[in-house]
C-alpha cells in the first residue's frame, strides 16, 4: 500500500500573500505535511467577485523561495490560461527555484466568467479535454528533448526549447484534476502521477476508481503507479468532520489528501490539524 500524505490548500482570494505565506511556513516545518497548494484563479470563485485574488503561479514561485521541505504545486493549473510551451517554461523556473519540489497540477480549464471577460475561448468540453492530453504531451518533451517539434490538432510548435529544464527527472510530478469519465479520466491513465477527485461521495470516488481502472488497462498502464488524491474542506469549528471524511476516503484506497483552508486562518489551524486530523488518522 501506498504511504499516506497530508497536504494544505489555502485558495489565493480574499486573502493576502502574507496570511498564505505564514500558513505556508508553518506547513513546511510540521513534519505532519507533505505538501501545499494554491489554485489557478484569476477572481475569486467563492464570495464576492470583486475580492482580491492572486495570480497562481507567480505566488507559487514566491512561496517556492520562502519555504525548504514541502512539495508544492497549484491545484490546479487551467490549461487553456496558457499555451503549454509557456506553461512549460514556467513550471520548470518553479521546480528550479524550489530545488526540486514541484508537483504539476493540471487540468482541463472550465470557468465561463474568467474565460468571457478575459477574451479567451471556453472551448466544448471534448475540445478541452483533447487540448489537455496534448498539452501534457508537449510538456513532457519539452522537459526532456533538447528541441521539441509538435504537430497536433490544436497545438503546433517547430523547434521549440526550454532550458534550463526542471531539476525533477525526467520531469515533476503531473497531477491531474477531473473526473469526466470517457475523455478526462484516460487523460489521467495516460499522464497522471496523481488523480485528484476535487469532491463528491465516496461512492462517487470508488465508481470513478474503477473507471480509472478499465482506462489504465486500455492504453497499458500500470493502475498501481497513480497515487488517489482528495480535497477534504476544513470547518473550523468541527475538525472531527475532516478526521472522518480522511478515515472514510482512506479505507476507500486514496492516499493524498489535500485539507482547504478558507481565510481568515486560524492561528494555530496547521498544528491542530496535525494533532487532531493526520495524528488522530494514524493513531487508527
Amino acid at each position: 500500500m501506498k504511504s499516506l500524505t497530508f497536504g494544505i490548500k489555502t485558495a489565493p482570494q480574499h486573502t493576502t500573500y502574507e496570511a498564505i505565506l505564514q500558513v505556508w511556513q508553518q506547513t513546511d516545518e510540521n513534519p505532519a505535511f507533505a505538501h501545499a497548494w494554491l489554485f489557478d484563479h484569476y477572481a475569486p470563485i467563492q464570495g464576492d467577485l470583486d475580492g482580491p485574488c492572486l495570480e497562481g503561479w507567480t505566488t507559487l514561485a514566491a512561496l517556492a523561495a520562502e519555504t525548504s521541505r514541502i512539495r508544492i504545486g497549484l491545484m490546479v493549473t487551467g490549461n487553456t490560461y496558457r499555451h503549454p510551451a509557456i506553461l512549460a517554461s514556467i513550471a520548470a523556473n518553479v521546480d528550479i527555484i524550489s530545488k526540486g519540489r514541484l508537483d504539476l497540477g493540471i487540468g482541463a480549464g472550465w470557468n465561463e466568467y474568467e474565460h468571457a471577460s478575459m477574451g479567451i475561448p471556453l472551448y466544448a468540453p471534448g475540445e478541452r479535454i483533447r487540448r489537455l492530453d496534448e498539452s501534457c504531451q508537449i510538456i513532457k518533451q519539452l522537459f526532456t528533448q533538447q528541441l521539441t517539434t509538435f504537430e497536433g490538432r490544436y497545438y503546433q510548435i517547430k523547434d521549440a526549447r526550454r532550458e534550463p529544464k526542471p531539476v525533477q527527472k525526467p520531469y515533476p510530478p503531473f497531477v491531474i484534476g477531473g473526473s469526466g469519465e470517457q475523455l478526462t479520466l484516460r487523460v489521467v491513465a495516460k499522464h497522471a502521477h496523481v488523480w485528484n477527485f476535487a469532491g463528491g461521495t465516496v461512492e462517487e470516488f470508488q465508481r470513478k476508481v474503477g473507471i480509472l481502472k478499465e482506462h489504465c488497462a486500455a492504453v497499458g498502464r500500470d493502475f498501481d503507479t497513480i497515487e488517489l488524491s482528495t480535497q477534504v474542506r476544513v470547518d473550523y469549528a468541527d475538525l472531527s468532520a475532516a478526521r472522518e471524511r480522511t478515515q472514510t476516503f482512506i479505507d476507500a484506497g486514496a492516499t493524498h489528501f489535500v485539507y482547504t483552508l478558507a481565510y481568515p486562518y486560524l492561528e494555530d489551524i496547521v498544528a491542530r490539524l496535525a494533532d487532531e486530523v493526520v495524528g488522530a488518522v494514524h493513531a487508527n
